[in-house]
């Protein structure tokens, strides 16, 4: 990794689609930077690519040319082993739907993927501790989810994505699922915390509310990322 290199950066990504039916190419050259502590938006229509563009970014799947840097590491085409590493220590990722462990505790839920990474019990209980709590789950963190209500599931899953303080959040409609008001709420957490973090974060929303509270908004346009 280079001094200075962005979090993220997606150069010339390509990314085809091959079926029976023959190909069908769902981006044609995305570029893209995130910058430290930056929050951006996404928002495309439904078909565009918006969740290729994240699988990409995220290294769930591998381009079919350019490349996708992360922290100025050509990560995209690297073999399955290297590509997990990566996402486990540097990529967070927040879905619509919580996927939280339903046999254990917030706190566990929290503490699991720091300790898959490595990190001692004790030093992981401290961080799933203070990021519950700055969601406002401390009195909740020894509950299991099917006590919790859906914006507190959803606060669990944010904190989850964090705790391992990667460079990159991606998250995929990370409200969607939650009503109006608890919507509002859970993400101005969500932007306070990715904020003080000084985590790059790239959030793909339907909503133009929540997408105006983002520090900028691209979309993507025949295949390609424009800004709004």
């Amino acid at each position: 990794m280079s001094d200075g290199s962005p979090p993220l950066e997606l150069r010339d990504v390509r990314r085809i689609y091959r079926s029976e039916g023959g190909e069908l190419p769902v981006l044609r050259g995305a570029n893209l930077q995130l910058r430290g502590g930056e929050i951006v938006a996404l928002v495309a229509p439904s078909g565009a690519g918006k969740s290729t563009l994240l699988h990409l970014a995220g290294l769930l799947e591998k381009p079919d040319g350019g490349a996708v840097l992360v922290q100025g590491r050509d990560a995209g085409t690297l073999p399955d082993a290297s590509r997990t590493a990566i996402r486990r220590d540097t990529i967070g990722f927040v879905y619509q739907f919580h996927h939280l462990l339903a046999e254990f505790t917030a706190l566990e839920n929290v503490v699991l993927p720091q300790m898959i990474a490595g990190t001692a019990r004790s030093a992981a209980r401290a961080r799933a501790m203070m990021l519950l709590e700055s969601f406002g789950l401390g009195p909740r963190a020894g509950h299991r989810p099917g006590k919790l209500s859906g914006g507190e599931q959803q606060r669990v899953a944010i904190a989850r994505a964090l705790a391992n303080a990667p460079k990159v959040l991606l998250a995929d409609e990370p409200t969607g699922n939650l009503d109006v008001r608890t919507a509002g709420v859970v993400f101005e957490e969500l932007l306070a915390t990715v904020r003080r973090e000084g985590v790059a974060a790239l959030i793909a929303t339907h909503n133009p509310e929540l997408a105006a509270r983002m520090d900028r908004t691209v979309t993507l346009r025949d295949g390609m990322v424009v800004s709004n």
